[in-house]
């Protein structure tokens, strides 16, 4: 009868519900502050009220529960060699967040089987249901373990730096989504600029680039500042954005945010569920 119960409950949140929109935020290189982008969007989108998800993809080199000064009791691998529901993994964070932690399960990852792959799609599609945003923190470049996650999200949230190899290497994760024919939006940032005229330098630089070469229209989304308070917060281990709600980078979030939701940039979710749709598409073709 429960089982019964559940199946029903889940035939109404996916007749009567809206998914959550999702968004990866991922980098060509690390160390640009791409989990800090991550961790803040989310708790900015929380102060508005949202129900956000961030589901910590950076398998091997997950920080996502550090940075916001938690633990991380389960993770990825109880959900494949524990048989842990998603819902069962997932922990709760700060102003009402909930999270996922990814563990060091990269090579459980990949060697997923098929039944396993199928339980995860299904049991993302059902969690779609239960939030408004979910946030994938993507590892540094195309991880083959992910992969088909932030092919298949919503949009793309590409972070980089003014320094001249993260730029590159921006370039060149942005040339490998193309070759894979991601048809969704692709949004750019640049973190930790000196000067606000060097990050719209940098984004400028990048999106022409990009035009030229790959055909492919990127949005700028922002700049956040190089900023001290960023540091104070995570070596205490507090996101930015609640520790120092009035820092520059604070308020440069709002901005993003503003500008990715109240803009021209945002799209509305569709009541069918795209991000599964396509995920399904990737993941279970053979």
């Amino acid at each position: 009868m429960r089982d019964q119960a559940e199946q029903l409950r889940a035939k109404l949140k996916m007749q009567y519900g809206q998914p959550a929109k999702t968004f990866a935020v991922a980098s060509g290189k690390g160390g640009v502050g791409k989990s800090n982008i991550s961790v803040n969007m989310a708790m900015a989108l929380a102060k508005q009220g949202k129900k956000v998800l961030l589901f910590d993809l950076d398998i091997g080199m997950g920080n996502i529960h550090v940075l916001l000064g938690l633990d991380a009791p389960y993770t990825i691998s109880d959900f494949i060699n524990r048989e842990m529901s998603l819902s069962e993994i997932m922990c709760k964070g700060p102003n009402g967040i909930s999270y996922i932690s990814a563990g060091n399960g990269f090579a459980e990852i990949i060697q997923m089987e098929e039944a396993e792959i199928e339980k995860l799609v299904n049991e993302l599609e059902l969690l779609q249901y239960d939030f408004d945003y979910i946030i994938f923190d993507m590892g540094a470049g195309a991880a083959p373990a992910s992969l088909e996650i932030l092919l298949s999200a919503d949009d793309i949230f590409i972070v980089t730096t003014p320094e001249p190899t993260a730029i590159t290497d921006a370039y060149s994760m942005i040339k490998y989504i193309c070759m894979q024919r991601f048809d969704s939006a692709l949004y750019l940032i640049c973190n930790r600029a000196e000067k606000e005229k060097d990050g719209i330098l940098t984004l400028n630089r990048l999106q022409y680039t990009v035009k030229k070469f790959l055909q492919k229209e990127v949005e700028i989304l922002g700049v956040v500042p190089e900023d001290s308070n960023v540091k104070k917060a995570v070596s205490r281990q507090l996101p930015f954005y609640d520790a120092f709600p009035h820092s520059s980078a604070a308020k440069k979030i709002d901005a993003l945010l503003e500008s990715y939701l109240n803009g021209n940039f945002e799209r509305p979710t569709t009541r069918a569920s795209v991000f599964v749709r396509k995920l399904k598409g990737l993941w279970l073709k053979n």
